[in-house]
């Protein structure tokens, strides 16, 4: 993004305003719109407190894989191929070697 100082503020299509409306700020004094800093946000912050929503509702723990899993184990259906737990051991630090 490259910025020109040398151009004048611009309308941005979504804004019903121009730039000489004045902004009344949150102590109720208004001011001019001129050479002060604006920003406008998107509404994707909408959709990540929706997604936060959505994900607080699911369960943390699987329930019904924990209880398989603990049946596996204690019938002595679980077993554990000892090299792969080493090759993801490996691979866990190599990937994330401050861990």
């Amino acid at each position: 993004m490259r910025i020109d100082l040398n151009h004048g503020p611009q309308a941005t299509p979504e804004s019903n305003r121009n730039s000489a409306q004045s902004i009344t700020t949150s102590s109720g004094s208004s001011s001019n719109a001129l050479g002060e800093d604006q920003a406008q946000l998107s509404g994707a912050h909408v959709q990540v407190q929706a997604l936060a929503a959505q994900a607080s509702q699911l369960p943390e723990v699987r329930e019904e894989r924990v209880q398989a899993l603990r049946q596996a184990i204690e019938s002595g259906q679980y077993r554990v191929n000892p090299n792969h737990v080493a090759g993801a051991v490996l691979a866990h630090m190599v990937a994330d070697p401050a861990a």
